[in-house]
């Protein structure tokens, strides 16, 4: 396992730093400019990903163009209530120190990360809460699936929960994977409203949609549509065609749940999820796409990324993009693949409970 501490000192060069403390204070980059209020250009910020979000643009700094997506972070996005899970320490926790919220990836749902959270849960001493992000577990099921609305119904749970509990502590925000990207999200949209941000296996990157998730979603529908499928172990079989990894098979199981076909009285299964809804979300790019612009958003809350050994989703060539959206920001890698998080709960949460004692302390 290794730990790595970043600063950005420029938007072309990235410096290791091996104490706590970055090397210039970025809470008022030279560099950083927002863009005015006047719209000087309309359209697609990116149209091979389906947004078609009005943009604006003025001249930025080294002659460069910033876009500004005022969509992005709208407070007029239509939002859900979020199912959730709590891992209590105790009743007053939540006044003494800052509750830590939970954010699963796609296809996951709040008991994905329940053995993370309950090792955080005792080793930070305090509440920890994990939510059903739109479109999965127990959420409400709504045709648009993409990040700032994603992160809009977190923020709208922190308000409508935290509004009577954290009125003392503000929340520090976990993300893995899809969930990761809506916990960048969050703390971009709304720089106050968390205190730390800890990210498990992404960047804040736009990448090719992966073809990887269709198929998932291909068996897992040949599965609800076969009336001969009738046991697990069946239905393992037919994802073993696509994967071959028996942890994120029981994971794709996760998905599924059992009901007796009321024609014939046999055991059969029926999707806990939209798969339509995700389908398309996937295909169009929404769960691969990130429109943030770095030139216009950035936290400089502290941050960590932990990373899978065996994963590319956050790669050395992202970390510069990291820091130009997070310049406060620690790298630290973990055996395992991408679903680092399931595979190695124990060191997932000793990683995350060492970053927030240090940045506690300060």
């Amino acid at each position: 396992m290794n730990k790595r501490t970043f600063s950005l000192f420029s938007q072309s060069k990235l410096f290791i730093t091996f104490n706590k403390k970055t090397v210039l204070n970025t809470a008022n980059p030279p560099f950083f400019n927002r863009a005015s209020q006047s719209c000087y250009s309309t359209g697609p910020l990116y149209t091979n990903h389906n947004n078609a979000a009005k943009t604006k643009t003025t001249q930025g700094v080294y002659g460069s163009t910033e876009v500004f997506n005022e969509d992005l972070c709208a407070d007029n996005i239509q939002t859900v209530p979020l199912a959730y899970e709590t891992h209590k320490y105790s009743d007053n926790s939540d006044e003494l120190h800052s509750p830590l919220i939970v954010l699963h990836g796609l296809f996951g749902s709040k008991a994905s990360n329940r053995t993370m959270a309950r090792k955080l849960k005792e080793t930070l001493k305090r509440n920890v809460y994990c939510l059903d992000l739109r479109n999965h577990g127990d959420s409400p099921h709504i045709s648009r699936h993409d990040y700032p609305a994603m992160a809009a119904d977190v923020e709208r749970w922190i308000h409508d929960f935290g509004k009577s509990t954290f009125k003392k502590n503000k929340p520090i925000i976990v993300g893995h994977s899809m969930g990761a990207k809506c916990a960048m999200s969050v703390v971009l949209r709304k720089p106050n409203l968390c205190k730390m941000l800890c990210v498990i296996d992404n960047a804040p990157v736009a990448t090719m949609p992966t073809i990887q998730f269709p198929r998932y979603v291909k068996q897992l529908l040949k599965i609800v549509h076969d009336p001969n499928v009738h046991t697990n172990k069946q239905c393992l079989e037919i994802l073993d065609k696509v994967e071959k990894n028996p942890v994120v098979k029981n994971f794709l199981m996760t998905v599924l749940t059992k009901y007796k076909d009321p024609e014939t009285g046999l055991i059969r299964y029926k999707s806990k999820i939209p798969l339509g809804i995700l389908n398309d979300a996937i295909t169009k790019g929404n769960i691969s796409n990130w429109e943030f612009n770095s030139w216009i958003h950035r936290w400089n809350g502290p941050s960590l990324f932990i990373r899978g050994t065996k994963s590319s989703y956050c790669c050395d060539e992202y970390l510069v993009d990291v820091g130009r959206f997070f310049p406060n920001f620690e790298v630290f890698d973990i055996e395992g693949t991408h679903w680092v998080n399931t595979e190695k709960p124990d060191e997932c949460a000793s990683a995350i409970t060492n970053f927030v004692e240090r940045h506690e302390d300060l």
